[in-house]
């Protein structure tokens, strides 16, 4: 979208840096690639009924790697050309600890940013540090804009970065309390990872020779608050829906797709399914979404002006039918640990409350623990990507099943010292073991 918006009349004085901060060989490899490839590459919409179309992206004029050279970034954001610092973070990436909700001071990345400010590994410390320069240059703020799955992303971003400046500097926390911006925003759209033989299916449908193309469906909505500091394209033009109340699209995308993702992608991947088109292919599996989203999650949201919610559910298992899109399972699990919390507790908090059906909460915890052995039922095994929990809670799926729910990143909701919860929970616990997957999971979207 932000291709398309630079694309318009007037817009010349706008592109976009890039920056990655990933330390290993493939981070380090796309940045080369892009360089070799002048920072251009591809976008391919892929539409549920087949049709496709291709385009070339030329809105990134430069891209630079952190790790290879940190100076090169904090040069670029103290440039006062840039006006926009856009971030894209994974769910644990903003460092926040599930129980306090605090901002983690001790993490050994950030204390090594405190302590050698020209050498940042984190987004906060390049951020910080950027902002202490152009402070003391007299070059102004930046907004800093959100694009990712938070909800709230925008004040998660502020008490990310107001926390690292102030143990730096609290007068600079001030500072960059007063001047900057941290609009929230919620971007949906989905964007499997493109395999090796993606790569060449579509190289070969366009007839380039891309080495870094994208897939994508081709719905694309981005709501936004309307809040930059220091001046923004003209993204409406682009279709950016810029309003007030991002917070209650970004509820019913938390809690109706991204929870329905989170819910499909354990059960399913213990089935034998690799891709999330194939798992909707499975009725059982398409009527537990449906019960999800129907009876747990729709009865306690209000939608925004202009938004129906049974419309909305009949779009996201649409979205998820989609066979062009391929969407990897196992890229959905990863971190499954943060988004189980992120996208499923709030609204178990308010079944548990209000004693409404906790069933198919129960059995997607079951079906977790059950994950992290990496084997499916079938015994074929899969990678376990949970960086955000201990060696010793990843095997807790061997032992007592009330381990899984004392796992750190499950505290805020002291699951394991509900009554009420543990009973459902260690009913599919249970019947997996006995009967399998399949058997539970017809039970948990029984009518």
């Amino acid at each position: 979208m932000l291709d398309r918006c630079l694309h318009l009349p007037g817009h010349q004085e706008w592109g976009i840096v890039g920056v990655g901060l990933g330390k290993g060989a493939d981070a380090a490899r796309k940045a080369k690639d892009l360089e070799e490839q002048s920072c251009l590459y591809t976008v391919t919409e892929c539409a549920p009924d087949g049709a496709r179309s291709s385009r070339v992206i030329g809105s990134i004029i430069r891209y630079l790697h952190a790790p290879a050279n940190p100076e090169a970034v904090l040069e670029a954001l103290s440039d006062p050309g840039i006006r926009i610092v856009s971030l894209t973070i994974t769910e644990g990436g903003y460092n926040i600890c599930e129980a306090t909700g605090e901002f983690d001071l001790t993490h050994p990345d950030v204390v090594h940013d405190l302590t050698h400010p020209d050498a940042p590994r984190t987004a906060f410390g390049h951020i910080v540090e950027a902002l202490a320069r152009r402070r003391a240059s007299g070059s102004g703020p930046f907004t800093i804009m959100t694009c990712d799955n938070l909800r709230h992303n925008g004040d998660v971003a502020k008490l990310a970065v107001l926390s690292f400046a102030r143990a730096k500097d609290p007068g600079l926390g001030d500072w960059i309390e007063n001047h900057v911006t941290f609009p929230n925003s919620m971007v949906d759209r989905i964007v499997p990872a493109v395999t090796p033989e993606d790569r060449s299916t579509l190289n070969a449908s366009m007839g380039i020779d891309d080495r870094l193309p994208v897939r994508a469906e081709t719905f694309l909505q981005w709501v936004m608050e309307d809040r930059f500091c220091s001046g923004r394209p003209d993204l409406a033009a682009a279709g950016v829906e810029l309003r007030d109340d991002v917070r209650d699209f970004e509820v019913i995308k938390g809690r109706m797709l991204n929870g329905s993702h989170v819910l499909l992608c354990f059960p399913a991947l213990l089935l034998g399914y690799r891709e999330v088109h194939q798992a909707l292919s499975d009725p059982s599996l398409a009527k537990l979404l449906d019960r999800f989203m129907e009876r747990d999650v729709m009865p306690l949201l209000m939608a925004p002006s202009g938004v129906s919610l049974r419309d909305y559910k009949s779009m996201v298992l649409g979205r998820f039918a989609n066979p062009a899109i391929r969407d990897q399972l196992l890229r959905i699990c990863a971190n499954g640990a943060v988004k189980l919390p992120t996208f499923l507790f709030k609204t178990l908090a308010t079944c548990l409350d209000q004693g409404r059906d906790i069933d198919r909460f129960a059995f997607v915890l079951a079906c977790f623990r059950r994950y992290l052995r990496g084997r499916d039922e079938a015994g074929a095994a899969y990678a376990v990507d949970e960086p955000h929990i201990s060696p010793a809670e990843q095997v807790a799926g061997n032992g007592d099943p009330l381990d899984t729910l004392r796992i750190d990143a499950f505290a805020s909701l002291d699951l394991a010292g509900n009554r009420g919860f543990v009973r459902r929970y260690l009913k599919f616990t249970d019947m997996i073991a006995a009967e399998g997957v399949s058997i539970a999971l017809e039970a948990a979207s029984a009518d």
